[in-house]
């Protein structure tokens, strides 16, 4: 029995009414990237977890500015923040 998330009520959980995977039903069911191509295909473009970790994930608080700075220059703005810190370090 699938566990109910903590989002939902009790009521909105109960009212769903799931068929039965007959063989019938699951004869009828396609492949997502079939289905829903779009979708499956921004799927597959995402990073998954890396191979050999050389990266930190961390927590920092910057000022407001700095970081409006970055994100002006568009997608890719924390690479650009990674590297301009490194030209300090090295």
């Amino acid at each position: 029995m699938p566990r109910k998330p903590k989002h939902l009520s009790k009521e909105d959980w109960e009212a769903v009414k799931s068929p039965p995977l007959s063989e019938a039903f699951m004869d009828k069911m396609r492949p997502a990237a079939e289905v829903l191509p779009g979708l499956a295909d921004r799927y597959r473009r995402t990073r998954g977890k890396q191979k050999s970790p050389i990266k930190v994930s961390v927590t920092i608080r910057l000022d407001q500015d700095v970081v409006r700075h970055y994100r002006s220059g568009g997608k890719g703005w924390q690479t650009r923040l990674n590297d301009d810190l490194k030209q300090h370090v090295d």
